[in-house]
């Protein structure tokens, strides 16, 4: 397993941070993702139903940024939840659309329970070549932004 570094833990932070923008909802997780520039810049940001109800946070922020950006190719995608791979709402799981790009690395903090869907994000990308950082140590954080979700499971 990959040890985190520091800036993957402040940057993680900050998707946390972002989730707690997140338009409230009893039936979707609350998320916030970034995708970041090896050199540090952010390309994008976003947080879940941030521009509609049905958004995903990594959707939005794949959005945010041109398909042909030279800079996805060595880029991070930090979530605080890890990426779909199973969705009602869209055709799409936020883990095929990253796998549309060439980002090379993905991090986030909680692995997505079985609250809704059976959530296989992780293993889908690293069976596609692509280096996955897992931080247990800042699940806590996400759980706390989706209590109301988990007092009722």
């Amino acid at each position: 397993m990959t040890t985190p570094t520091e800036r993957d833990l402040r940057l993680l932070r900050t998707a946390v941070d972002l989730s707690r923008s997140c338009p409230p909802s009893s039936t979707a997780f609350s998320v916030g993702a970034l995708i970041v520039a090896a050199d540090g810049t952010v390309l994008a940001d976003g947080y879940s139903r941030r521009d509609d109800p049905h958004d995903h946070a990594e959707e939005v922020a794949l959005r945010a940024v041109a398909a042909e950006d030279p800079r996805l190719a060595a880029a991070t995608l930090y979530s605080s939840l890890e990426p779909c791979s199973t969705r009602a709402s869209r055709p799409r799981s936020c883990t095929s659309l990253i796998l549309d790009t060439p980002i090379p690395r993905i991090v986030f903090a909680w692995r997505e329970p079985e609250l809704f869907v059976d959530c296989r994000g992780a293993e889908l990308l690293r069976a596609a070549g692509r280096e996955v950082v897992e931080v247990p140590e800042l699940a806590p954080l996400v759980r706390q932004v989706n209590a109301h979700l988990l007092r009722r499971a």
